[in-house]
């Protein structure tokens, strides 16, 4: 009987999982999103799609190094084909800049609305769209109520959702992760003076049934790399 019980629970663990976006990667294959060591923070390893992602950001350097790790995700989330919505009130990604994350401009589509409720019933029919790749939309805030919407619609229409918002107006939301990426200096590229590759502090301060964890991470050669944080970024991070 307890082995029984047991099985039950596990199966039921795993339901919910594949509800939630989360699939266990296929016999042999390579890891979906490149993104190293902070895919194992998620159940089975698998970066979850069909599911909705919050980023927080508190200035402009935030919201542009969101943007950044975004579009480094949407290169493989276009990989197959699909289009790319990304709403707001005021457009803060400049389209060439999409080019460095291997996504060609001309497939995402920019939708500027007046209202923040626009924004996001926008979003939650875009959602609703099977063939769309990606759908990003910028608020300042949003309750548990509203991202339960959208929630719902990936869960039929398996897109995945991305939503910037304001730090300063935390609430609890049905997003299946919480992130705050923050700009860190760039290194100079063989010992050469100038700017270097998009670099960030990439926190995952909340995830569904995961392990949340900090990294330094990197946008080298049209995919992500994975660094050891310093001393010092682990501080900043705690103190944040």
């Amino acid at each position: 009987m307890p082995d029984t019980r047991q099985n039950i629970i596990s199966k039921l663990q795993q339901d919910i999982l594949l509800w939630e976006g989360f699939r266990p990667p296929l016999s042999g294959t390579a890891e979906t999103f490149g993104l190293g060591p902070v895919e194992a923070a998620f159940p089975n390893g698998v970066f979850p799609t069909g599911a909705i992602h919050e980023l927080l950001t508190r200035d402009i350097g935030q919201a542009a190094a969101s943007g950044g790790f975004i579009a480094g995700l949407l290169s493989v989330l276009m990989q197959h084909g699909g289009a790319c919505i990304w709403i707001g009130m005021a457009q803060t990604m400049f389209p060439p800049a999409l080019k460095t994350f291997g996504v060609e401009p001309h497939r995402v589509i920019f939708v500027n609305l007046l209202h923040e409720k626009d924004v996001l019933w926008a979003m939650e029919e875009a959602l609703k769209c099977s063939g769309l790749a990606a759908v990003i939309a910028e608020v300042r805030s949003i309750d548990f109520k509203q991202s339960r919407r959208l929630q719902l619609a990936v869960e039929q229409s398996r897109v995945t959702g991305f939503i910037l918002r304001d730090a300063e107006q935390l609430s609890n939301t049905a997003c299946t992760a919480r992130w705050h990426i923050t700009p860190l200096p760039s290194q100079p590229v063989d010992g050469l003076p100038g700017l270097g590759h998009p670099r960030w502090q990439v926190n995952l301060l909340k995830v569904r049934n995961g392990k949340p964890g900090s990294w330094v991470m990197e946008w080298v050669n049209e995919q992500f790399i994975t660094h050891a944080p310093t001393q010092q970024q682990e501080a900043l991070t705690q103190a944040g």
